[in-house]
């Protein structure tokens, strides 16, 4: 097992696992907020469930942390690994002729997309941990649209998020579909699955600045 985990292939599949079990988390995370959008009351409801659903909070919430630890920590192993692999320097390299922008400096749009989820923690994780674990305060079921809406009042702040969604199209239009290829999806639907990648890279940060927009305009 030693060997299996410093091996180069077996840090890729790794990190294409975790990386898709995000993107999983982020499908849902999209869901759930995009009610906001045309429901405050669904929002509520659903995020009243998940604020209060211990399988949720004490089981898939600290796996969902760990995965976010690991995919960064396995990214930066494999950039470094990458860089002393490149023992012959040469002269003159021409990148984009091998790849594309996207895929070469997906470390930065990886470190972007790193520092919102600080901030998302920041603004949302943080906060809730103080209301319901210090400061032990009654749940009121109806609070999470306000305090949603709230956190989008600031034009500096709905603008760091939109900017954010734009690094996370970036890192997911080349992280998403080489997951697939990662972990063997080389068959006849390959095709067909980086399409998907492709598209689900646009739409769904795009959706998270609309709903960003939409309630800056609005609050």
């Amino acid at each position: 097992m030693g060997g299996l985990i410093k091996s180069s292939i077996a840090r890729k599949v790794a990190m294409a696992l975790s990386g898709l079990f995000l993107v999983f988390f982020l499908l849902q995370h999209f869901s759930i907020n995009f009610t906001s959008v045309f429901s405050p009351d669904t929002f509520n409801e659903i995020s009243h469930f998940m604020g209060t659903n211990p399988v949720v909070q004490f089981a898939l919430q600290p796996v969902l942390i760990f995965a976010v630890i690991f995919h960064f920590v396995m990214g930066f192993v494999l950039e470094i690994q990458n860089n002393k692999a490149r023992a012959v320097k040469y002269a003159k390299y021409n990148g984009g002729a091998n790849a594309s922008w996207v895929s070469r400096n997906m470390i930065y749009s990886g470190l972007v997309v790193l520092a919102f989820l600080g901030l998302h923690f920041y603004d949302f994780w943080v906060p809730e941990i103080v209301y319901k674990y210090v400061e032990v305060n009654p749940e009121v079921p109806t609070r999470y649209y306000e305090e949603l809406v709230h956190k989008f009042e600031s034009p500096i702040r709905t603008g760091l998020y939109v900017l954010s969604f734009v690094f996370l199209a970036l890192h997911l239009w080349h992280g998403f579909a080489s997951s697939f290829q990662s972990v063997g999806f080389n068959n006849k639907y390959a095709v067909g699955a980086t399409k998907f990648a492709k598209a689900f890279a646009i739409v769904i940060p795009l959706g998270f600045v609309v709903i960003a927009i939409v309630h800056h305009f609005n609050h």
